[in-house]
């Protein structure tokens, strides 16, 4: 067992479950830290927000880690878009790329939105994803076509702003999140958010697809044994 899970089972007023429990509910819906702390409240557990948000640090990004090992393959076309994220009046970008069914492969935040950051950033993709995608569909950033033929010179690449609806609708998510929170504090403590952040929204929300009420359902199941897994919590 790692060192984090062992530091959570050690703990005898902090029981792995409400620690995970809290952790799901702050990065799988809508909510601050203060009424993540009122909902354990009305279930009879006192827990401070600042604690709620020690847990998230410290816990969120090992559950992220078994996610993404666990994960199923993606597709092959890859939607790339970034969009411009202001932590303390300086401009910053969050680079995300999303496959053909809206599920996210990667994201990275940097300061730039040129010709480097954006080979930087296909670097980095095709080094996690393991793959070369089979298209690579961006808007009309010129910066994508002068890294793609650095970087992945033999994949196809559409440059269109009405082709890459799939990466532009996936940011707003995290627009509603930026809201509640009030801004993030820090472009390290925006990419600890969202790489905690979209690996929950991977595993719960469906494909996008036509799913009958009963498949949606059951897709719901599904993912909250494979959290309750992940979490090593009954």
């Amino acid at each position: 067992m790692d060192e984090h899970l062992a530091d959570q089972l050690q703990a005898p007023s902090c029981p792995p479950q409400i620690i995970a429990h809290a952790v799901w509910l702050y990065f799988r819906f809508p909510l601050s830290l203060r009424l993540v702390e009122e909902m354990l409240l009305e279930r009879g557990i006192v827990v401070p927000y600042e604690t709620i948000r020690r847990w998230t640090k410290k816990f969120g990004p090992d559950y992220a880690r078994r996610l993404r090992r666990k994960q199923p393959s993606r597709g092959d076309l890859w939607h790339l878009d970034e969009v411009a994220i202001t932590i303390a009046g300086k401009k910053h970008w969050l680079w995300r790329a999303v496959d053909q069914d809206g599920y996210v492969l990667d994201e990275i935040v940097q300061n730039r939105r040129n010709t480097k950051a954006a080979k930087r950033w296909l670097t980095r993709l095709l080094t996690k994803q393991g793959v070369v995608p089979k298209r690579m569909i961006t808007d009309k950033l010129r910066s994508y076509g002068a890294a793609q033929r650095q970087v992945m010179p033999n994949v196809e690449h559409r440059s269109h702003k009405g082709l890459n609806n799939r990466a532009e609708n996936s940011h707003g998510p995290l627009r509603k999140r930026e809201r509640m929170m009030q801004g993030f504090r820090s472009p390290g403590a925006l990419q600890r958010f969202v790489s905690i952040f979209s690996a929950l929204r991977n595993l719960f929300v469906p494909a996008r697809s036509h799913r009958s009420a009963f498949e949606i359902h059951h897709h719901r199941l599904q993912a909250l044994a494979a959290w309750k897994t992940v979490a090593e919590v009954s």
